[in-house]
């Protein structure tokens, strides 16, 4: 059996660091707030160069987080994704604000600008929502468009809030890294993310050090002087001290760790191509990286027309794999209030009925690699 992320792999080479920097925080005892949140903020802005990172619970609050910092809310309009996963927009509808979808890129799978145009426009001439922000989703561990983004966001008076769950580190050709590419960004370091924890985790980051100091509040019950003295509606989303130095040493892992990610992925793909040719026809399509990009290689995931017979052919060879994401928002029955039906994006309900994750993680060897593909080579 094959692992679909294996966490142990990692864990072995690093794992003297691990029980060190656990055994710090169990000695000075300082379980919430301790001095490895600080620093794990200075070298999370170190890596990313982002001015600032605040330190929050986990990816879902952090884009809470972040829609509070600008205070939107009821009345407010968010145009986002609807192919990705529902804490996007979960975040936008647990404050009362609406969620707008846009179309994605059929080859990226992250959200399309033209559809985004179309979208503002159809927005602000059909309705009398307060349209805010936009919200791209760094899908699969590749940065969105923000070159064509960030110029509608300006020309149209949005904020860009870069929900980056799946991509912290990864690059765009101007060398910029995830999630420092909107006004606000935001990470998630869930286990199973490129970089994780051992629990739940996520942070925030801007060059704002206003809207900083205003999410360092937001994430202590909207303290000011002290957590007794409330100056606004907050969270409780603090990270947790024993996360935090767990992600240090992650971290200084972690640029290892994206070459290595870029090995996987260049070699299923090269295997991949392989088959295609084999086939003479393009049956399996892999990730597209952008020229000068660098992906962090969330997943690496593949359309295929016959995904039911593949997936199962490769489940009875001890391969696992996973449909990201099967519905997507538009359709899911916790935003049928927003009135969508079939055919609205189409370029995103398609993606939902040919996508499949193959194993993927840093220390995938070319020998399994091999394995997992002699399997889709097998297709009929």
């Amino acid at each position: 059996m094959i692992p679909f992320i294996d966490l142990a792999a990692q864990q072995k080479q690093i794992k003297p660091a691990l029980d060190s920097a656990i055994a710090g925080v169990l000695a000075h005892g300082r379980y919430i707030n301790g001095p490895e949140v600080a620093e794990l903020e200075k070298g999370l802005c170190a890596f990313s160069g982002a001015r600032n990172c605040i330190g929050v619970s986990n990816g879902t609050d952090a884009l809470i987080a972040a829609l509070q910092a600008y205070e939107i809310g009821p009345g407010d309009a968010i145009i986002t994704s609807p192919f990705t996963f529902f804490a996007t927009v979960e975040a936008i509808m647990i404050l009362g604000a609406t969620p707008v979808f846009a179309d994605i890129d059929p080859v990226t799978f992250n959200l399309c600008p033209e559809s985004l145009e179309q979208t503002i426009k159809q927005v602000r001439s059909e309705n009398n929502w307060n349209l805010r922000a936009i919200m791209p989703v760094d899908l699969f561990g590749l940065c969105a468009d923000y070159d064509a983004i960030l110029p509608i966001a300006n020309a149209h008076g949005l904020i860009v809030i870069q929900d980056s769950a799946q991509a912290f580190g990864a690059a765009t050709p101007d060398g910029k890294r995830a999630p420092t590419h909107g006004h606000i960004g935001t990470t998630s370091f869930f286990p199973a993310k490129p970089l994780g924890c051992y629990g739940d985790g996520g942070a925030v980051f801007t060059d704002d050090d206003e809207l900083a100091e205003k999410l360092r509040s937001i994430r202590v019950h909207g303290k000011g002087a002290d957590k007794y003295d409330n100056v606004r509606v907050g969270q409780n989303c603090r990270l947790d001290t024993l996360q935090a130095a767990i992600l240090i040493e992650k971290l200084k892992v972690y640029p290892c760790e994206l070459e290595l990610r870029q090995r996987v992925a260049t070699r299923y793909t090269e295997l991949i191509d392989k088959v295609n040719q084999q086939r003479g026809e393009r049956h399996f399509i892999a990730p597209s990286i952008p020229p000068n990009h660098v992906s962090a290689w969330a997943q690496y995931t593949l359309r295929v027309s016959n995904r039911a017979e593949v997936m199962q052919r490769l489940k009875s060879a001890g391969i696992p794999t996973v449909i990201y994401y099967r519905t997507p928002l538009h359709l899911a029955k916790a935003c049928a209030s927003l009135g969508h039906s079939e055919g609205d994006f189409p370029h995103a309900e398609a993606a939902s009925r040919e996508v499949m994750s193959l194993p993927f993680h840093p220390y995938l060897d070319d020998e399994h690699i091999g394995l997992i593909v002699d399997q889709l080579q097998l297709d009929s």
